[in-house]
């Protein structure tokens, strides 16, 4: 079994776990090559079907994940730790520090999504507004 799936594996474990009873990732799971925690997961009281969820997104020096999309998720990805390059659609490539973010509106295409350091691990924290009955937060694209 590869690395990749095992890691896929044990995110999805640790979703049910956590209590978050929808699955995040959309067909192949084995294509991430992050590590991924869920963080939490909660119905928004003021806006009535929507739910927000957060994982945590540990990145190995040099790691990157493949280009996806979030479906109809409003994404901040706010970096915890280290350097995260990032790409949203036709925008700029940037590198986010700890204590910077971004968004993606619904329907973006994350281009890029990568540690910006090939000798220092790096951490992100990715939160999710999405319709409650929405069962795949991350799509990768076909490779």
């Amino acid at each position: 079994m590869k690395i990749r799936t095992l890691i896929a594996a044990a995110a999805l474990a640790g979703l049910s776990i956590a209590g978050i009873s929808q699955p995040v990732f959309a067909a192949d799971t084995a294509a991430a090559p992050e590590t991924i925690t869920p963080a939490f997961t909660e119905a928004i009281a003021n806006v009535p079907g929507k739910t927000m969820t957060a994982l945590v997104v540990d990145y190995a020096p040099g790691g990157k994940s493949p280009s996806h999309r979030h479906g109809q998720a409003f994404v901040v990805g706010y970096v915890l730790s280290g350097a995260i390059r990032s790409r949203v659609n036709d925008g700029e490539t940037r590198v986010y520090h700890a204590g910077e973010y971004w968004t993606e509106k619904p329907g973006a295409h994350h281009m890029i999504s990568e540690n910006g350091s090939d000798t220092e691990p790096a951490k992100l924290l990715a939160i999710f507004v999405a319709d409650t009955k929405d069962k795949n937060l991350v799509t990768f694209d076909k490779q």
